[in-house]
């Protein structure tokens, strides 16, 4: 199984810290970078999400500084995707890309975006202080990185945590919540779920979408031993190890409320913030929803945790975005859509993004003990990325249609309709199929994901 390891997207990371002249940077300013960029409009999509609310707030203060005007168009998840790979086919109006977990290979092979290099020899535009390695090296290699180079800087980052309500555990013997998944089914499961109640131990996010194939499909391979893929890009759902997770999953389902495979992220969050579950594994950006008590009843029974542990070790959804200048947009537009995407990810406004209720990739914002008190969600966050599986989904271009599959034999699995081994067995075979078509197997592309 493989684990974050720092090798060529480290060295590309070397090669783009090299060391500025203290004169120069000592010299250098945002306002006088973007002088010469004055009145420059740049445009990028935002997702209706706490992190994008965040830096809406701030983005008065970086054109204030800069003369830079920023254009944002708010657009559901599910649209962004199809919406930006429009635009950058038509060469439409984005200066930027946002660019997900799992669209970083499309977007880098299509040539949609430029490499981070291309900026970062310019120090009239560069930041001195951009330090690449201030960033949690594992989501600048998953969310920015493809084939060795950095294209995209960490924005908006999740972890998945374990979210649970502390009341409801103490009044079933528990004082901390389960460290294992084994444990979460065979100890805390039993004693949580009350059926005449309505209440029941957890909760797993599963719609038939991404939401299926990536929040809970996934959730269950890795943790177990399992992988999606072999190293020669053939399936292995039908490894013991991968078929252990997915057959754990149909276990635990006796402790989910009913008709749970219909839950989206909201349903998941809100059946924690009213009662009806103990605990769920879901997204951190999800921290504000649960503490509002707009939106919550569980005020100070909320607790945060690490997933739990599988018998391959602590390996949690690893989700969000990165910030990328788009190809098509002029060189101008390109050099002030970097200076934003620099601003945007610092760690000069880490505090202000956070506090604002966004989630910074930089490692130094998370040892101020002032966030650490006032952020339940930052220790468990901060320990879930020492260490992960980037390819958590796969980021080549063929997952766009992988996915679909396995979102529908996931659903079919878990609703009872086929089995694990059928399911799986399906899945492969389509799989492996999209793959050979996509030139997996000819040598066409090279084995990344």
């Amino acid at each position: 199984m493989k684990k974050f390891i720092l090798g060529a997207v480290g060295a590309a990371i070397i090669a783009l810290t090299a060391p500025v002249s203290t004169s120069f940077a000592a010299d250098w300013a945002i306002d006088k970078a973007a002088a010469p960029l004055k009145g420059t409009k740049i445009k990028v999509l935002f997702l209706d999400r706490p992190g994008y609310r965040a830096i809406i707030k701030l983005l008065p203060e970086f054109e204030t500084k800069t003369g830079i005007k920023v254009e944002y168009e708010i657009v559901p998840y599910e649209n962004a995707r199809e919406k930006q790979v429009l635009n950058f086919t038509a060469k439409g109006d984005l200066t930027m890309a946002l660019v997900d977990l799992v669209w970083i290979g499309e977007f880098a092979e299509s040539g949609w975006i430029v490499p981070v290099e291309n900026f970062t020899k310019d120090a009239a535009i560069t930041d001195p202080n951009l330090n690449l390695k201030g960033f949690f090296p594992l989501l600048l290699d998953a969310f920015g990185s493809w084939d060795g180079k950095v294209y995209g800087l960490p924005f908006d980052n999740y972890s998945g945590l374990m979210f649970y309500n502390q009341c409801m555990l103490k009044e079933a013997g528990f004082d901390k919540p389960p460290q294992t998944w084994d444990e979460l089914k065979n100890v805390y499961g039993p004693k949580l779920t009350k059926p005449e109640k309505k209440q029941y131990a957890y909760a797993l996010q599963s719609l038939r979408g991404e939401t299926q194939s990536a929040d809970s499909f996934m959730r269950f391979l890795w943790p177990f031993g399992g992988t999606l893929l072999t190293k020669d890009f053939k399936s292995n759902l039908n490894s013991k190890a991968s078929q252990d997770g997915l057959k754990f999953r149909q276990d635990l389902m006796k402790y989910m409320p009913p008709g749970v495979v219909a839950y989206d992220h909201n349903e998941a969050v809100n059946a924690l913030a009213q009662g009806q579950v103990a605990m769920i594994t879901e997204w951190s950006a999800f921290y504000g929803t649960l503490t509002d008590p707009k939106t919550s009843k569980l005020g100070d029974c909320l607790g945060v945790a690490p997933e739990p542990k599988g018998p391959a070790g602590r390996l949690p959804a690893l989700g969000g975005f990165s910030l990328a200048v788009a190809s098509q947009a002029s060189p101008a537009q390109q050099k002030a859509s970097w200076i934003f995407n620099q601003w945007a990810t610092s760690d000069a406004i880490a505090k202000q993004y956070v506090e604002a209720g966004g989630v910074s990739g930089r490692m130094a914002i998370y040892k101020d003990p002032a966030i650490q008190a006032k952020y339940k969600y930052v220790k468990p966050m901060v320990e879930s990325w020492q260490q992960g599986v980037p390819e958590f989904r796969p980021r080549f271009p063929a997952w766009s249609s992988i996915t679909e599959v396995v979102a529908e034999f996931g659903s079919k699995i878990m609703l009872g309709e086929t089995t694990v081994e059928q399911g799986t067995k399906e899945i492969s075979t389509r799989m492996e199929s999209i793959l050979s078509k996509e030139g997996y197997y000819d040598g066409k592309k090279k084995k990344l994901q």
